[in-house]
């Protein structure tokens, strides 16, 4: 390359959590659950700068002693329960133009709520849009836990229909078949998305339309927003730290 790529690590951490109280930063394996993605992210071969958008000062401080910037506190009216992921990004990056006129050439959507993410599955994603221009986003997925296939809806009467009509794919009782014969079906979750800023500010969109995808593996993809979730994310961490392999 030649010039240095700008890629931001952008990670939302707001001070309000119902499912798991102060989450972000409860001590997740020994360190705060923050941290995990903070220190992951540090490893990537391509990201430049790494911020975390909080509205919580404690978080804040957090943030910054474990090497991430915070440049900017966010706004009370989109930190809370039912703000989207769109007006957050929209807000780090206008206003990081704004002060610093600092424009990042990709920027990534790291969740502290996934703490099993692997700094090598960043840089895939990162190098998946570097090698597609005209992507506007990608995304990490696994195989999708239940097909869709064999999935229904309960109508009037208890009558069950597919959710996804047979004329979609043409197979007929896909929910009798074995899911090897149906289409492989995958699902993203929070582990990974890379956007272009455009994406966000001129289409105003977290994901676009050009949408590329990874596999990766599922073992490392646990998104915590229970304390049971919490509880399997820390004993799959606690193996990984001690060497076993599942």
């Amino acid at each position: 390359m030649d010039k240095e790529i700008k890629v931001l690590a952008l990670i939302p951490a707001r001070g309000g959590s119902k499912g798991v109280p102060r989450k972000n930063i409860k001590l997740f394996c020994g360190k705060p659950l923050m941290a995990w993605t903070i220190e992951e992210a540090k490893k990537s071969k391509y990201i430049t700068r790494i911020i975390v958008s909080t509205d919580d000062e404690e978080i804040a401080d957090i943030a910054r002693q474990y090497g991430a910037e915070v440049p900017f506190m966010r706004p009370k009216e989109i930190a809370g329960d039912l703000t989207l992921d769109l007006p957050v990004f929209e807000h780090a990056l206008l206003w990081l133009k704004e002060h610093e006129d600092y424009v990042p050439d990709i920027v990534l959507h790291l969740r502290p709520n996934s703490p099993l993410r692997v700094a090598s599955d960043i840089d895939r994603g990162i190098e998946l849009m570097l090698q597609n221009p005209q992507a506007d986003s990608v995304r990490a997925v696994t195989k999708a836990s239940l097909h869709p296939l064999k999935t229904y809806t309960l109508a009037d009467h208890n009558v069950l229909a597919p959710f996804v009509p047979e004329t979609v794919f043409g197979i007929k009782q896909p929910y009798n078949m074995p899911w090897q014969e149906l289409p492989r079906a995958y699902a993203t979750g929070g582990y990974l998305s890379v956007i272009r800023p455009t994406t966000i500010l001129s289409k105003h969109s977290i994901c676009g339309e050009a949408m590329l995808g990874f596999e990766v593996d599922a073992g490392n993809v646990v998104d915590i927003d229970t304390p049971v979730q919490f509880a399997l994310a820390e004993l799959l961490m606690q193996k990984r730290l001690n060497g076993v392999v599942t």
